[in-house]
């Protein structure tokens, strides 16, 4: 089974911007869309199969393996990133959470182990994604702080950050139709200004006060 998950991963395209889940994971999240404790958990599983790929990997001392180290390792980090706004998003909606929690505070704990001895045992290509890893480590670090710590001050940060991004949103949207309105004025301000018809006035060479002769 293993062999086929490494296959599978090994086969994936390499580019600049890819999706950290495949189409089949995705499938299976958008499937726990109502139920946040089990996205939680296959968030877990996904991490601790990109993590079991780069341990794989690092096994073996083969040719061209960094650049697959690398994107593991940095879909890894964007899993627990994903999985930090499930959290984040059910607590705002007053979900219970413990089952969750449970598992990710576990799974991470783990985790964090394993990416610290990658990295203290400084594989000879370390160089090539020591980025991607030392993100991993610290996104990790951070999660598990936020695991632990008491549900009820998490849920506070999370609706106050809520309420700070509505409030700039709001502002940058004030900000944009003041611009929108002085552009508008200054338009009807030019037409107002303009001579009839758009015609430019015709000179005169009468003197001030002089009145034209009559017709």
């Amino acid at each position: 089974m293993k062999g086929l998950f490494l296959f599978a991963f090994l086969a994936l395209p390499l580019a600049a911007e890819r999706d950290f889940l495949t189409a089949d994971e995705a499938d299976q999240i958008r499937e726990t869309s109502q139920d946040p404790n089990a996205r939680l958990k296959l968030y877990v599983h996904f991490a601790k199969q990109r993590l079991d790929l780069a341990k794989t990997l690092l096994a073996k001392d083969k040719a061209g393996r960094s650049i697959l180290v690398h994107d593991a390792l940095d879909d890894y980090a964007h899993i627990i990133d994903a999985l930090d706004d499930v959290v984040d998003d059910a607590l705002k909606h007053q979900t219970d959470l413990k089952a969750g929690l449970a598992l990710v505070k576990a799974g991470e704990e783990q985790m964090l182990a394993d990416l610290e001895k990658i990295r203290d045992s400084h594989p000879k290509d370390v160089a090539r994604y020591d980025f991607a890893l030392t993100q991993a480590i610290e996104t990790t670090s951070d999660s598990l702080d936020l695991s632990k710590q008491d549900l009820g001050k998490r849920t506070a940060d999370v609706e106050a950050k809520d309420a700070r991004e509505k409030k700039e949103l709001e502002s940058m949207n004030k900000s944009e139709e003041a611009k929108e309105k002085d552009k508008t004025q200054g338009e009807e301000k030019k037409a107002a200004e303009a001579p009839t018809g758009g015609r430019r006035k015709v000179p005169t060479l009468r003197r001030p006060g002089e009145q034209a002769p009559p017709q």
